[in-house]
């Protein structure tokens, strides 16, 4: 029994990745220097700064998930570092910066040029009216920060698109294996019901007659028991129509075994043996009458071999089903197609399904190759006519 698909546990809300761990470990040498640096009196500001620069530094856990709240919260942290604190580490700002780059994978591209534009006009707000000999950030130095803003979003932009481009390449990669795997399926269903119209097709006619004739021996055994000249002619047709089967049987599976395109992949039955058809079935009592009209053209095996399947597939039906005592194949050759008739004289039937579910594989073949065929019943016995370009049209599937 097929198991349920198990979900994908859903990412934490807080996690401290590799990135957030290298900016920590940069972040604790510096507020170490400060600290180790600052005197007494100092220290108290120094504890306040470090304390700002860990809030900064833990909101990069919920990048992941909230990454805007997380670049707001260091943007406010980054601002009150550096206009209270005193002190000028880059670590607050390197926060920032990964805070920021991790707004713009996430395809927010109008709130990390928001954040970006604000942090610059608030650092340019505060240097405004500033004489350069007291100014924490000079006009070099704006422009530097303006070059990395631009350069963290272009960056982080270029990741996220080439993130969907891969994303896309490889949903359309499993696509076109499922597409794949499904013609597969159908090609092996079709080749399947091919298989099984043809096995049917090869066994139907000739396992028929070997019921017929052995049922007839078995009778007129019981009811003559001294006359066994009848008796031996059924059986030595049960061996010859055996034998036949077993022989069209191999020559089948010979061709599905074939692998090289290139190797003949039709099995010799054609047109040019209606007439074993015809004896085989004269053997059960049904007189068969043959009759052949224009010019035979050259015919490609694959139209032969369906021709002779039809009328096959015909004797049979009416050698189990109609009781008749005559039965017609008509064979007309036309410029553009070869008709096919086979009509009887029996009972008919009030529903062609009673003739088994070779009429559907008939007008399948028929149809396969861009053919047509039609069965009904003539008031006066069955008939199945069927015409077959004389060039292959294989029919598409609707």
């Amino acid at each position: 029994m097929a198991s349920a698909p198990v979900a994908a546990p859903a990412e934490p809300v807080f996690r401290i990745d590799r990135t957030a761990a290298l900016v920590g470990a940069c972040q604790l040498l510096e507020l170490g220097w400060i600290v180790l640096g600052r005197t007494a009196d100092g220290a108290l500001a120094a504890l306040a700064s470090c304390a700002a620069a860990t809030v900064g530094w833990l909101s990069l856990g919920f990048r992941a998930r909230r990454p805007l709240a997380a670049a707001v919260v260091a943007l406010l942290v980054t601002l009150v570092y550096y206009t209270h604190a005193g002190i000028n580490g880059p670590t607050p700002a390197l926060v920032f910066m990964v805070a920021l780059y991790s707004v713009a994978r996430s395809g927010q591209l109008t709130a990390v040029v928001a954040l970006a534009v604000l942090i610059m006009l608030v650092i340019a707000y505060g240097e405004l009216g500033v004489v350069d000999q007291q100014r924490s950030v000079d006009n070099m130095s704006i422009a530097l920060l303006s070059g990395w803003f631009l350069s963290v979003i272009a960056f982080s932009h270029a990741m996220r698109t080439r993130q969907a481009y891969l994303a896309e390449a490889e949903a359309r990669a499993l696509a076109a294996e499922r597409e794949r795997d499904v013609r597969a399926k159908q090609s092996a269903t079709e080749e399947r019901l091919r298989l099984a119209r043809e096995l049917h097709d090869v066994l139907g006619h000739n396992i028929s007659l070997i019921h017929v004739q052995t049922n007839a021996a078995l009778h007129r055994s019981t009811r003559r028991p001294g006359q066994t000249a009848e008796l031996i002619t059924a059986l030595e047709f049960v061996r010859d129509t055996s034998k036949e089967a077993l022989r069209e049987l191999r020559g089948t599976l010979g061709v599905l075994r074939q692998v090289d395109e290139a190797a003949p992949t039709a099995p010799t039955a054609g047109l040019d043996r209606l007439g074993e058809l015809a004896d085989r079935a004269a053997v059960t009592g049904l007189k068969v009458t043959v009759t052949v009209e224009g010019e035979q053209p050259v015919l490609s095996p694959t139209i032969s071999l369906a021709a002779y399947r039809i009328v096959q597939e015909s004797l049979t039906n009416i050698t189990r089903h109609a009781q008749a005592a005559h039965a017609t194949i008509d064979v007309t050759y036309t410029p553009s197609e070869l008709r096919v008739r086979i009509e009887d004289d029996g009972q008919g039937s009030p529903d062609t399904t009673a003739r088994g579910s070779g009429i559907t594989g008939m007008t399948e073949r028929a149809r396969a190759l861009g053919g047509r065929l039609t069965a009904r019943n003539t008031g006066g016995g069955f008939r199945v006519d069927a015409a077959l370009p004389l060039t292959e049209t294989p029919q598409l599937p609707v």
